[in-house]
């Protein structure tokens, strides 16, 4: 049995997965907020309470996180949970649990979650997002983790959005938390579709409220999510030419927008430099649990 574990902004998620990759054990609880100390507890006694579920002890444990493990300093950067950033995450908690901890990326895991068992299994290239608070990604090839040299493959979010629009005023796009303008991230997460519709002249709406009006036939909502999907086709036809994947896979809270599948890949092609393009466009299988299962599994199943 593995824990696996999903550290995000406003929750914690913990499984015990057994080796056939059954969840035996679930629990959520709420991350934290700007808190390092207390978010250190809280995953010390996520652990220790699944493991009282199952009736067992030191069982080897996961941990999916945002942002990165930098590989000079250990420490964790390019976290949109900005109190983890500078701190020795992995340490820590390797002496709070006092074990072995394996770490990653919250879309890396996202992504081996989904090219082992889920929507990508079987492909030998698979670029897995997450569309929610945030905006990242993780690259799987040939099932393992592409972690890169510094630690950050797959970190498209904060990448400016491709060929900005001008009759759309994309230039030079909003702020961006990591300090610079018109980051992918600043247009295509959750909060971001929100407030492109509120610019546009809407009211202020979540993203499936607004989803809701475009399909209802609300035109302001409609158009905010013609250019929520032109976005999310560019910056995609980027990843493609540059990486060329397989299948990409969609996780996170906009993933659920049933639209993204039909019209994105109509809208990717004058953005592909190929004559056919065969990369798929998936919903994640696995939901939101995709994540936290991805963390159990940077552990072997034996």
């Amino acid at each position: 049995m593995r824990i696996g574990i999903d550290l995000g902004g406003t929750k914690i998620e913990g499984v015990v997965m057994a080796a056939d990759s059954a969840v035996l054990a679930r629990q959520r609880v709420a991350t934290p907020q700007g808190d390092y100390a207390a978010t250190l507890a809280t995953l010390a006694q996520l652990v220790d309470d699944l493991e009282t579920s199952v009736g067992a002890k030191k069982m080897r444990v996961g941990i999916g996180h945002p942002g990165a493990l930098s590989p000079a300093t250990g420490l964790l950067k390019n976290s949109n949970s900005i109190c983890l950033n500078g701190q020795a995450l992995q340490r820590d908690i390797e002496r709070a649990l006092q074990r072995e901890v394996r770490m990653a990326n919250d879309a890396n895991c996202l992504a081996l979650s989904e090219a082992v068992d889920g929507a990508a299994a079987g492909a030998p290239s698979v670029f897995a997002v997450i569309l929610g608070t945030g905006v990242g990604g993780g690259i799987v090839v040939n099932g393992a983790l592409l972690d890169g040299a510094n630690g950050i493959a797959g970190e498209w979010g904060h990448n400016g959005l491709p060929r900005p629009r001008p009759e759309w005023n994309e230039t030079p796009g909003p702020a961006c938390w990591c300090g610079r303008h018109g980051c992918i991230e600043t247009w295509l997460s959750g909060p971001a579709l929100a407030a492109d519709h509120l610019r546009s002249g809407g009211a202020s709406l979540a993203g499936v409220a607004i989803v809701a009006l475009a399909e209802a036939g609300d035109a302001r909502a409609a158009a905010t999510m013609s250019r929520f999907e032109d976005r999310l086709a560019r910056s995609l036809a980027s990843v493609i030419n540059l990486l060329d994947p397989q299948v990409i896979v969609l996780g996170g809270g906009l993933s659920r927008i049933d639209r993204l599948y039909r019209h994105v890949p109509a809208l990717w092609d004058d953005s592909i430099f190929s004559d056919t393009i065969a990369t798929r466009l998936l919903p994640a299988l696995h939901g939101d649990s995709s994540g936290v299962r991805g963390a159990a599994r940077l552990w072997p199943a034996d």
